[in-house]
């Protein structure tokens, strides 16, 4: 797996018009970037990717940054690339809790940092995409893309303080998710196919999703 050097070292060759630099950044980034589209644009996950690399072969002459603000770069496409799909598609999911954040979360900063192991199955990414859309854009930005706090609000066009607290609410909502309980109720675990195992682990009142 390419580390940050060698993508800043890809991505100063791609923007130079080498495509073995291109494609180590398609290589190292796809896969999560699909796992987000997939929450995002649901069946329309692949088209949606190809749009977002297109757009940015075409725009990466332009891009000033090195390999993280790339990153952030990528995603926020991503994410208008999947927003106008579903303004084209006329279903458009919207967060009930995009208001006021009244609610105080408990579990303290940890929760947010926790992550969720083998976020690339189908099951968790369909657990994922029942949160409402806010929350399942945090989480799948914190824990599956790996960008921190401030560069998620960057892509969400957030304050950072909301997407702190959409990720915990949407960590505490998949916690409490009757599939997940269910797993756990046996004996805390259930082996899944390729031999993961998955338990609730609560962390103050939320609790996180571990293998």
């Amino acid at each position: 797996m390419a580390g940050e050097a060698d993508l800043s070292a890809a991505l100063v060759a791609a923007q130079g018009g080498d495509a073995q630099g291109f494609e180590v950044l398609w290589q190292a980034l796809q896969p999560a970037l699909l796992r987000y589209l997939r929450v995002v644009a649901g069946d329309a996950a692949e088209d949606v990717a190809s749009e977002t690399w297109l757009q940015v072969v075409r725009d990466l002459g332009g891009f000033r940054g090195d390999a993280a603000a790339f990153r952030v770069w990528l995603f926020r496409i991503a994410r208008n690339r999947g927003l106008d799909h579903h303004r084209r598609a006329g279903r458009r999911r919207e967060d009930p809790d995009d208001g006021v954040l009244r609610e105080r979360v408990g579990g303290g900063a940890a929760v947010e940092d926790e992550a969720l192991d083998g976020l690339a199955t189908e099951w968790a990414l369909r657990l994922v995409a029942s949160l409402p859309r806010q929350q399942a854009e945090a989480v799948m930005l914190r824990v599956v893309a790996g960008l921190d706090v401030a560069q998620s609000a960057r892509v969400l066009g957030r304050r950072p303080g909301a997407v702190r607290v959409a990720t915990m609410r949407g960590l505490r909502r998949l916690a409490q998710n009757a599939e997940v309980l269910a797993r756990q109720g046996a004996r805390g675990a259930a082996t899944q196919p390729g031999g993961r195992r998955w338990s609730v682990q609560p962390t103050g009142s939320a609790g996180v999703v571990t293998r």
